[in-house]
């Protein structure tokens, strides 16, 4: 029994000795060039700790890329998101990159996405109240579009299409194998939906957004593949170029400690993902070979008057009886109105009143019609409206 306890006691004072032999000398060997960090965050302890993180070799790769051909601002800090400055009705190409790997979504191989480019608020404050402020501008701006699509310049694009009551979203459809370059026009001015103050005003940032889409089961381009936008602000015409220069200059004046700070300006602005916009899945579901009840073809222009054999069956009736009618009601649909103005010998002016329902024309002041319409016809269509 002696025994035993003598063997263990020498068993654990050679493992004491063994263990104060390894420790001896740990910290002279790591000096600062011998130690690294990334090394240690290497080892396979240290990997996929969070399970949200993606497994090495499963990045996740965007099928699509989208690039405005327009540059950013260099008074940008390096952690912000880019800023794009952009002339009012200029056009500027949109280039669809397919940027899918070989074997990647096979099921849209050969054919064709529809993509939505819209453009909208930054601000979280306006997204509340889009709505208010979309139809605040279509009030000062009758018959025009916060955006268009300069389609002779675009290229690849298919089946363009327009809502008139979506001023400010185009839709096409293109076949990511081939060249697709959408040309936009952005018609709205930053400083249109802010505050008249003394001392100037400071314009609010917009986003260009794009959404893409596949066809589901039933042929309808419902079903979301891809989104991204990128932030941008817009000018009356040269006025971006003006404000690039002055940013340009801004900086040219830091010191290069200062510079370090900032982003480089780019000749283009890629739009990076987010996520879909909220409306776009029903809304421009329909995409049978004649246009949907509220699209327009974009050959006919969303100005023109709108063809009777293309509304929707449940208000063909209506708009007979309304036009018949000698009086229009606050309910009556865009093209009610349209068929009422045709019937009251106003046919010049359905272009400028496209958009608007019977509410909003009924809405309308003699000095407002007066000053639209000019002095004959405005006094005119008011008494018309409040016969």
């Amino acid at each position: 029994m002696a025994w035993v306890l003598k063997m263990d006691e020498v068993i654990e004072s050679g493992l004491v000795h063994d263990f104060d032999a390894s420790l001896s000398g740990i910290g002279q060997e790591l000096g600062a060039g011998a130690y690294s960090m990334s090394d240690v965050l290497a080892l396979p302890i240290f990997k996929q700790e969070d399970p949200s993180l993606p497994l090495d070799g499963e990045t996740k790769h965007p099928p699509f890329q989208y690039v405005m051909c327009a540059a950013t601002s260099p008074a940008v800090k390096l952690h912000d998101e880019t800023l794009t400055y952009l002339n009012q009705g200029q056009s500027y190409e949109i280039r669809m990159l397919d940027n899918r790997k070989m074997g990647d979504m096979p099921e849209i191989s050969g054919k064709l996405v529809k993509s939505i480019i819209r453009v909208v608020f930054h601000d979280r404050r306006l997204q509340y109240t889009e709505h208010q402020q979309l139809e605040g501008w279509k009030w000062n701006r009758p018959g025009d579009r916060l955006l268009d699509l300069d389609i002779p310049m675009s290229v690849g694009i298919i089946d363009t299409r327009t809502n008139p009551s979506q001023l400010n979203a185009v839709e096409f459809l293109w076949d990511p194998a081939k060249r697709t370059s959408a040309f936009i026009q952005v018609h709205c001015i930053s400083t249109e939906f802010t505050p008249r103050k003394h001392g100037g005003e400071k314009g609010v940032p917009f986003r260009i957004q794009v959404d893409t889409f596949k066809q589901n089961e039933n042929g309808e381009y419902t079903d979301h593949l891809h989104s991204a936008s990128c932030q941008i602000k817009v000018f009356k015409p040269k006025g971006a170029d003006r404000k690039q220069k002055t940013d340009r200059e801004k900086m040219e004046k830091r010191t290069a400690h200062e510079k370090e700070k900032y982003q480089p300006s780019y000749d283009t602005t890629i739009l990076t993902e987010c996520s879909p916009w909220p409306d776009t899945p029903t809304t421009y579901a329909n995409n049978s070979p004649s246009p949907a009840p509220t699209f327009t073809s974009s050959q006919q222009s969303t100005c023109s008057v709108p063809d009777s054999n293309s509304s929707s069956p449940n208000h063909q009736g209506d708009g007979v009886s309304q036009a018949s009618g000698e009086q229009i009601q606050p309910s009556a649909t865009t093209q009610e109105t349209q068929q009422w103005l045709l019937k009251n010998r106003f046919s010049s002016y359905t272009r400028l009143f496209s958009n608007f329902s019977g509410a909003d024309l009924l809405k309308l002041t003699k000095e407002d019609l007066v000053q639209i319409c000019g002095a004959a016809d405005g006094i005119r269509l008011y008494n018309s409206l409040k016969s």
